[in-house]
């Protein structure tokens, strides 16, 4: 069962995590185990989720004018896979010409967050605005209730239901990606612990044939490894993100398990897009992890161009804490320019 929830926005409080370390004592022994300030998790079964569990209802929105919706991508007996469909004006405008696709996933740690949360829907209105392409934000679900791999296969299983839009048939039903989305132009993307799924979905797209994506953008990837590499000196941020990975998956191999270590993967050459961005934050404590992202995918063989960017003066994905920002609008820009490179 949930306990009451903290109102605290996600990203204000990571922003907080990666410049301090907090000093915090457990003072029950009924804790099977505490990631704050993302869970606690209780040996009676209890789950606290501090951050991440505010709704943000879709709809228009005014500020923008990108319609949104959500959908069932999967039902069965045991849950409903879901996503949320964003649409700029643009699409109204020129419903003839159809618009770059987005397949976004959410960061929040495995444990945290949704595709439906106040921080990913402001998010991606702007994005949509800016890059006037169609999206289609996972909501996968969530450790501990559901260990990785779980994420991962829900991640996948959404990005097929997308593509069943694209085979001029009935297998896809979703009026909006029928209509306007060009499956000649598809994207994928994520911030955090969405940036690791990303390009473990961009892996398996090498190896499908009837899928086709052009491109991927990570942003700050939760990416880790045995060897300490992390940016700076906050040692309480460094073991909190290694307890997010060895707890959303204990089955994995550990820090150096291919799927949160990319240095590690063989099948990192795979990787089934021709242009890789990566965005890396001076002051993030996985800034080095990104930049040695980029090295791996150069060495692997893989045929395509990537290129790293990193902001300065700037912690975790400074963009979502602080989206009006100089620094943020300019990485937005970028990142739009890249969805509509030909």
């Amino acid at each position: 069962m949930l306990s009451a929830k903290v109102s605290s926005p996600f990203f204000l409080i990571i922003f907080l995590l990666f410049r301090c370390s907090f000093s915090l004592t457990n003072s029950t022994s009924d804790i099977l185990y505490d990631i704050y300030p993302f869970i606690r998790v209780f040996k009676n079964g209890t789950i606290q989720r501090f951050i991440g569990q505010d709704f943000a209802p879709a709809g228009l929105d005014p500020t923008t004018g990108v319609h949104s919706k959500d959908v069932i991508v999967s039902a069965s007996n045991y849950f409903n896979l879901s996503a949320r469909i964003y649409l700029p004006r643009a699409a109204a405008a020129t419903p003839t010409h159809k618009l770059p696709l987005l397949v976004y996933f959410h960061g929040g740690g495995f444990f945290t967050e949704s595709a439906f949360s106040p921080t990913y829907h402001r998010h991606l209105n702007s994005l949509v605005a800016r890059a006037r392409v169609v999206a289609v934000s996972v909501n996968y679900r969530l450790a501990p209730e559901h260990l990785l791999p779980i994420a991962y296969q829900d991640s996948w299983l959404a990005l097929k239901w997308t593509f069943s839009h694209s085979r001029g048939n009935n297998a896809g039903q979703e009026p909006w990606l029928r209509k306007y989305a060009d499956f000649r132009r598809v994207y994928l993307g994520g911030d955090s612990a969405g940036g690791n799924i990303a390009n473990q979905i961009a892996i398996r797209v090498g190896l499908d044939p009837e899928i086709k994506v052009n491109g991927m953008f990570l942003n700050c990837p939760y990416f880790l490894g045995k060897k300490n590499e992390s940016a700076g000196n906050n040692g309480y941020a460094e073991t909190q993100m290694e307890k997010l990975w060895l707890y959303a998956y204990p089955n994995s191999s550990g820090l150096d398990d291919p799927l949160v270590n990319p240095v590690m993967d063989p099948t990192l050459k795979r990787v089934g897009c021709k242009r890789v961005l990566v965005y890396v934050a001076e002051k993030d404590v996985l800034r080095v992890r990104g930049w040695r992202y980029k090295e791996a995918l150069e060495r692997s063989g893989w045929k395509g161009e990537v290129k790293a960017v990193e902001v300065a003066g700037e912690g975790h994905v400074f963009n979502l804490i602080n989206p009006t920002s100089p620094k943020a609008v300019a990485m937005l820009r970028v990142i739009a320019a890249f969805l509509n490179r030909p």
